[in-house]
């Protein structure tokens, strides 16, 4: 079978030429285009989840060999999220190449952290199921490796540092509340207002109300001087 050019050039972007391009086409099949022919891509998704927690498991125990386990479960727990997953498959434009039904073309589906950092997990274990575990392994690794080298030693996500910083002081958990929502329906941006039950609010924008809270949260962390305390 012979790809199309965006996909050879996505080929290249990714570092692996496929034996089997139907594993390719499969991990980027969506299920708002899937068919009896024409499977979608949760069952590699499924795979290719295990795959990069197996390997990112591994590199944080590889990068810091000193560290207890409550250090090194929320470096990888950055690492393995949906959120990470989707920034590395825009960093090799997988978006594009992507193949969605109508609906979520309309809505924006090329740019939706989930539908990417489902994509990316696919394409991790398509490259599995072609090439093997050590050259999904190497692909991940060049992949993530700023990230590995970079993740923070308290990885947790700012809503989560937020709440625990919230009932360390004996506060109610912080009430997120959506303030605006502005732009067109394919490409909305959310302002969304992060407050705590003692008063204190942040404000942050995102074009997904998932980003625009963590956003806010940090933003609010930040103002409180949180982020070290608990």
């Amino acid at each position: 079978m012979k790809l199309s050019a965006d996909l050879r050039a996505f080929c290249d972007r990714l570092g692996h030429v496929f034996a089997d391009p139907e594993l390719l086409i499969r991990a980027l099949t969506h299920a708002s285009l899937s068919s009896d022919t024409r499977p979608d891509n949760q069952r590699l998704e499924f795979l290719g989840d295990r795959v990069l927690g197996l390997v990112m498991a591994e590199a944080v125990l590889e990068h810091d060999r000193s560290a207890p386990e409550g250090r090194l479960a929320p470096r990888f727990n950055a690492l393995v999220r949906k959120e990470t997953c989707a920034d590395v498959a825009r960093q090799i434009d997988l978006g594009v190449v992507l193949k969605l039904g109508k609906s979520e073309m309309k809505t924006g589906g090329r740019r939706k952290d989930a539908l990417l950092g489902d994509a990316m997990e696919a394409v991790i274990a398509a490259v599995y199921r072609d090439a093997g575990h050590a050259v999904a392994r190497d692909l991940i690794l060049r992949l993530w490796g700023p990230r590995i080298a970079a993740v923070e030693d308290d990885a947790r996500d700012a809503k989560t540092a937020l709440q625990e910083w919230a009932q360390a002081r004996g506060q109610t958990p912080p009430v997120y509340s959506e303030r605006s929502r502005s732009g067109p329906d394919h490409a909305p941006v959310f302002t969304v207002e992060a407050q705590m039950q003692s008063g204190e609010t942040a404000r942050a924008e995102a074009r997904s109300k998932r980003h625009a809270e963590q956003a806010a949260a940090k933003a609010l962390l930040d103002r409180l001087g949180g982020e070290k305390s608990s």
